[in-house]
């Protein structure tokens, strides 16, 4: 059983971080404050990591930017040309995910703002075979017409796969999927077909984000952009995945609480408040 953790960082201009983001929480400012803790605590994200694959007996890739990852940047550019640089980078790490399952059994992924806080081994504690494991942030969705939120939030992805559901006549229930944090063999990530026929989807999702329809209001198609956790629930649906929700403990959103549980197997530090996870963490 071959297995692999990985992680990505790529040091982000913050005007790339939100595009033409009509939220005005979407700022310069709020992106800058990822971008300084990274760099601040740059080695000790990348040790943490390295000491989890260890436990799991797995191998360890730290994937960085690179002559790889400028070439899939460059293609990725010229055929989607409306692409942010954040959203280059959240496709890179699915693109990676496949290119893994070409030579590992089972794969875990981890967001670089996300810690181990365990030496339990992830793949003794999931079975994979039952499924993909992802978070999902169904709790945090708005589903009131009359929401206005940033083009990240969970509201705007599941409106978003929504539409994209309904309008090949599929069944428009659906999960918001967090991908910070994926565990899968490589048989679920082939059959996710993620990257099959993605000129059409991503064609979809123009086409859903300019048109003007009468299912959704002015407000609602603003929140619509090319999210990769919004294609990962469409796949997921229309390929008939099975998944396996991780639950708070091996996915713990830390952001405005201030608080890690000392049950935490896995920290997502969203809030960028590393200081706190490393006094967890040591």
């Amino acid at each position: 059983m071959k297995r692999v953790i990985y992680s990505l960082y790529i040091d982000l201009p913050a005007k790339e971080h939100f595009g033409n983001s009509k939220n005005q929480h979407d700022t310069i400012e709020k992106a800058d404050v990822t971008i300084n803790a990274f760099k601040k605590h740059y080695n000790k994200l990348v040790e943490s990591k390295l000491t989890y694959a260890e436990y799991c007996e797995a191998e360890f890739i730290m994937f960085e930017y690179d002559s790889k990852y400028i070439t899939f940047e460059n293609n990725f550019l010229k055929d989607f040309p409306e692409f942010t640089g954040y959203e280059v980078i959240n496709f890179y790490k699915i693109h990676l995910l496949q290119e893994l399952a070409k030579k590992y059994d089972e794969i875990l992924y981890l967001d670089f703002d996300a810690v181990p806080l365990t030496d339990e081994v992830f793949f003794d504690v999931w079975d994979l075979s039952k499924g993909i494991c992802v978070y999902n942030n169904n709790k945090q969705i708005i589903r009131s017409r009359q929401v206005n939120h940033s083009i990240r939030s969970p509201s705007a992805k599941y409106f978003n796969c929504q539409a994209m559901l309904l309008d090949g006549d599929h069944n428009p229930n659906n999960d918001v999927i967090n991908t910070g944090i994926i565990g899968a063999r490589k048989e679920d990530v082939i059959r996710l077909d993620y990257f099959g026929n993605f000129k059409d989807t991503i064609d979809l999702m123009t086409r859903l984000r300019t048109e003007k329809n009468d299912l959704y209001p002015q407000n609602i198609i603003d929140m619509f952009r090319y999210d990769n956790e919004t294609i990962f629930s469409y796949k997921k649906e229309i390929n008939n995945i099975n998944i396996q929700w991780l639950d708070d403990r091996w996915h713990y959103f830390f952001d405005k609480q201030n608080y890690i549980p000392r049950d935490t197997r896995i920290v997502h530090a969203i809030c960028k408040d590393f200081d706190k996870v490393w006094e967890r963490y040591d």
